[in-house]
C-alpha cells in the first residue's frame, strides 16, 4: 500500500492490524488533525473511519476484478480529544456482493469511545 503523497500520509495515519474482518490503524492528535478550537476535528476522524473501512474492504474482494469505495459514511463524535493519539477499529456489520456495511470505533489511549461511524462502501467491477 503506498502513503506517500496521500491523506493518510499527510494526517499521520498508520495501520496496525489489517485483516478482512479486521483492520485497526492509530493517528495522531496534533496541529495536523486539530481545528481552531484545539481539539480533535470531526473531518479528521472521519478521514481516519473512512480510511480503516476502506482498508477492510478492499481485503475482503478479488483486487484483480473489483473496486471498493465509499458510498456513504456517518459519525457522530461523543468526546472531545486534545492531544495524543486515537485508534479506529473496523469490523464489518455486511459484506455483500455489491455493498459492505463497516462500523468503526474510535478510542483514546484509555479505550474511552471519542466517535462511532458507519461506513457503507460499494463494490465495482474493475473496467477491463
Amino acid at each position: 500500500m503506498e502513503l506517500k503523497n496521500t491523506l493518510m500520509e499527510a494526517l499521520g495515519i498508520e495501520v496496525t492490524h489489517m485483516s478482512s474482518e479486521r483492520v485497526e490503524a492509530t493517528m495522531p492528535v496534533d496541529e495536523r488533525t486539530r481545528q481552531p478550537f484545539g481539539l480533535l476535528h470531526g473531518g479528521a476522524s472521519v478521514a481516519l473511519a473512512e480510511t480503516v473501512a476502506s482498508i477492510g474492504g478492499v481485503a475482503s474482494i478479488n483486487q484483480d476484478s473489483q473496486a471498493c469505495v465509499g458510498l456513504e459514511i456517518n459519525a457522530n463524535h461523543l468526546r472531545a480529544k486534545k492531544d495524543g493519539f486515537v485508534t479506529a477499529i473496523a469490523t464489518p456489520l455486511h459484506k455483500g456482493k455489491k455493498t459492505m456495511v463497516w462500523e468503526v470505533k474510535i478510542v483514546d489511549e484509555q479505550q474511552k469511545l471519542v466517535c462511532i461511524s458507519r461506513c457503507t462502501l460499494a463494490v465495482i467491477d474493475k473496467d477491463k
